[in-house]
């Protein structure tokens, strides 16, 4: 699990990379396109190389469910994105969508009880650990990593000067502290049998980096940002593989693949809903800075015309208000999710501990549970 770890979190610094270095050079349509050449190579690796078990019993597709959850999650995406920017939220398109997603989500988890093969089935919910667990995946992992994965290249474009394919270089340091604690902390799981102390761990270092990248200013240097992006990675090294692990290891075998993809899911989830809310409040503080830096009738346009090639071309004192704005703008949004992490450092001293279990030992020597 630690080297599956790292390989995602090396794609997910790997894809802004990928894609700065295209808008700089081929361009950007490829970062897109580059999805096609992928994923025929991942169906051929699955057609050819992969091998699994046949199944003796046929299994029965949850049309319904997967129709309900695609509403659902369509509903909550689109509320947590649009609302407070591209309508207001007493506007009847938000809260036609909100009561629509209400209805599908309830409407969902209802039909998930009478499926013959649900997608996510009501039972895996009676475990502590994986309630707790996935949770902590959505908060720590979902919102603090990916809001930061998110907004975090354009504001080295926007603050710093950095090209597209440099803002990408620059989190490299994040798949470099993922990596030094992801490893090491498998390896020591696998020795003692004991996780818990991980994901506490993690979750206190992860609310630290946010913590620091919210006292960013235009004067920062760049080591000291590459240096909390390090310590980001290092907090979710020690958590990625682990609550999937912990999940994995208090199910009978015919349920782990269902509650590993639900966990997984509700981490994306969670990674969803947390770049859609930091993007809206970011852009509501950034068109109010922008109001009250820059003079009437400006050049610069509106927030969505704004590029780091576009601002850099300004003369020097709008460039400068443009700078600041994009800072005030979004690195106080990252102090807003300290509280987050906070309940997220409960919910990690309330993960109970299940001894992993050893292929060698007898189930009663392995369910040390505290």
């Amino acid at each position: 699990m630690a080297p599956l770890g790292g390989v995602f979190g090396f794609a997910s610094v790997a894809g802004p990379l990928l894609g700065g270095w295209f808008t700089d050079s081929v361009g950007w349509r490829w970062a897109f396109l580059i999805n096609v050449p992928l994923g025929i190579a991942a169906l051929a690796v699955c057609t050819y190389a992969l091998r699994l078990p046949r199944r003796s019993v046929r299994v029965r597709l949850d049309v319904l469910g997967i129709t309900l959850m695609a509403t659902a999650v369509t509903c909550t995406v689109l509320v947590a994105d649009w609302g407070g920017t591209d309508y207001e939220w007493t506007d009847p398109v938000i809260l036609i969508l909100a009561a629509a997603g209400v209805a599908a989500w309830t409407l969902f988890f209802g039909s998930q009880r009478r499926a013959g093969e649900p997608i996510i089935p009501p039972r895996l919910f009676r475990s502590r650990i994986f309630v707790i667990a996935t949770a902590l995946g959505m908060l720590v992992i979902g919102i603090g990593m990916f809001a930061v994965l998110g907004y975090l290249p354009t504001y080295l474009q926007m603050v710093y000067g950095a090209s597209a394919t440099e803002s990408g270089l620059l989190l490299v340091p994040m798949v470099v502290g993922l990596m030094a604690t992801a490893i090491p902390s498998g390896n020591l799981m696998s020795r003692t049998g004991r996780y818990r102390v991980y994901p506490i761990a993690g979750t206190v270092i992860v609310g630290l980096a946010i913590f620091l990248l919210s006292t960013m200013d235009v004067s920062t240097p760049l080591w000291l940002l590459c240096g909390i992006v390090f310590l980001l990675g290092a907090g979710v090294g020690m958590m990625m593989q682990t609550l999937v692990l912990a999940v994995q290891n208090d199910f009978p075998a015919a349920d782990v693949g269902t509650a590993t993809s639900a966990n997984n899911f509700f981490r994306e989830i969670g990674a969803t809903l947390g770049m859609a809310v930091v993007g809206a409040i970011f852009t509501n503080r950034l068109t109010d800075q922008l109001a009250a830096r820059l003079p009437a009738g400006n050049a610069v346009g509106n927030t969505n015309s704004l590029t780091p090639a576009m601002v850099h071309a300004l003369p020097d004192p709008l460039r400068d208000a443009v700078v600041l704005s994009y800072q005030q703008a979004l690195t106080p949004v990252f102090r807003y999710l300290v509280p987050v992490f906070a309940v997220g450092l409960v919910l990690a001293l309330l993960l109970p501990e299940k001894r992993l279990s050893n292929g060698n030992a007898s189930p009663d020597a392995t369910s040390d549970a505290r």
